[in-house]
């Protein structure tokens, strides 16, 4: 498939063809929170259900099973009513019409339906515990289904195995339209980073950027941002999950914005760093060749066969080195690697799968060892070099410095695809970008 139309049937029969005619899989939907009052948060699909099935409204389930009838949906009824406060149902004529299920029900009759669905079936992938009162309905459909089996001499389910051993790591290596997906949000995010970096000035607000990014990634088409924004200027960028967004920026400060694009919900995940004023100082700018540095070096480990973690690996051996250069630590490189000195300043991992989830799913570990990438994987990459104000053991003029530079990046056969390399990121282009 060469376009960026997903095709969930192929997830869904990726999935039903490792499964044996006694397995099932049963995946509920995450619920509709309520912000305050009556005011609801904008609903977000639960990211298997969507891999699986392209559905987007609450009250979803899904049971995939082998056989006749592989693939049934229980969701919610069409009620004219409701649609007019809350918006379009697709309902069980939908979802067999435009969603390909074999057979609907509503999602109130799960319990009436679900154990003559279970009747066959030895082993079920299902996640015990995400919600309790969902985990009561399976066990009373299980004792119904057992009951049901003293005279159908039917199997019930007696193993259980958590979905993500088979989904996840099906989610994990990514098709031509995913990747596609995925290098739209790139694009996007390159337009609202861009942006950022030529409006930007002394004297603003974090706010007036992050409200920016936000406008730049919907007019050009995204769902919006894949998570909340970062926006940091000077010492907040100190403060690796910082959201606030709300403190003036001073000439002099450096930047930090981590914001990705999401885009029919696969998101982008992108980190750059920036002059307030357009041009960085010298002693920042030899701090960001550092970090720079260790990400082409992370990034040109991100090949076929290589060791998830040698990406870490060879950020940690640039920014050590970097650290004793700048007078933050002494010693030698393998000593203060070993002793793990270099976490002060660095104390965060390089990389993370990426996806319809920011932290996408998939083991990092097989077979008691550190995976090894494969093509189709998409990661981030993401040094970075964060020196607290109140250190009084670093160097004066480096206290309350953060830098962080991300790129997301696809494993091919071919080598690295860096879908972010739009975005400016030497010094050179960053400053021109500022000053655009």
């Amino acid at each position: 498939m060469s376009s960026s139309v997903i095709d969930f049937s192929a997830h869904r029969a990726s999935v039903l063809t490792r499964l044996a005619n006694d397995e099932a899989m049963l995946l509920f939907g995450g619920p509709h929170h309520h912000r305050n009052a009556d005011c609801e948060y904008k609903y977000r699909p639960h990211s298997d259900i969507f891999w699986l099935s392209g559905w987007r409204q609450p009250e979803i389930a899904l049971f995939l099973r082998p056989g006749e009838k592989p693939f049934v949906i229980f969701c919610q009824e069409k009620d004219e009513k409701m649609e007019m406060w809350t918006g379009y149902r697709p309902g069980t004529q939908g979802a067999i019409s435009d969603f390909d299920a074999n057979d609907a029900h509503p999602y109130d009759t799960l319990s009436e339906k679900l154990p003559a669905l279970l009747q066959g079936v030895s082993t079920l992938h299902y996640n015990f515990g995400m919600d309790p009162d969902l985990d009561g309905v399976l066990m009373a459909s299980i004792a119904k289904s057992q009951r049901l089996s003293r005279e159908s001499f039917a199997a019930t389910p007696e193993t259980f195995r958590s979905p993500s051993w088979l989904l996840h790591e099906l989610r994990l290596i990514k098709n031509s339209a995913e990747i596609a997906t995925m290098r739209k949000a790139a694009a996007i995010t390159a337009k609202a980073h861009i942006a950022a970096m030529g409006a930007a000035e002394p004297g603003g607000n974090e706010r007036q950027l992050d409200v920016l990014i936000d406008y730049t990634m919907r007019n050009n088409g995204a769902i919006g941002s894949g998570y909340t924004n970062i926006v940091a200027a000077g010492t907040n960028a100190t403060t690796l999950h910082y959201i606030d967004n709300d403190q003036p920026i001073d000439d002099g400060d450096l930047i930090l914005i981590d914001a990705g694009a999401e885009v029919g919900y696969y998101t982008a995940d992108v980190t750059r760093t920036f002059p307030a004023n357009g041009k960085f100082s010298p002693l920042q700018r030899d701090a960001y060749n550092w970090v720079l540095k260790a990400m082409e070096a992370s990034i040109a480990a991100c090949t076929v066969g290589t060791p998830y973690t040698e990406i870490h690996a060879a950020s940690v051996t640039v920014l050590t080195e970097a650290m004793i250069a700048l007078g933050l630590l002494t010693g030698s490189i393998e000593d203060r690697i070993a002793d793990k000195a270099y976490k002060k300043y660095f104390p965060h991992g390089t990389s993370h799968w990426l996806g319809l989830d920011v932290h996408d799913v998939g083991t990092y570990v097989r077979d008691n060892a550190s995976r090894l990438l494969m093509a189709g994987m998409v990661l981030t990459v993401e040094p970075g070099l964060y020196i607290p104000i109140d250190d009084e053991t670093a160097p004066e003029e480096l206290r309350g410095l953060g830098i962080r530079i991300e790129d997301d990046i696809l494993i091919t056969e071919n080598g690295p695809d860096n879908l972010t390399i739009a975005i400016p990121k030497s010094v050179a282009a960053v400053e021109a970008a500022c000053q655009s």
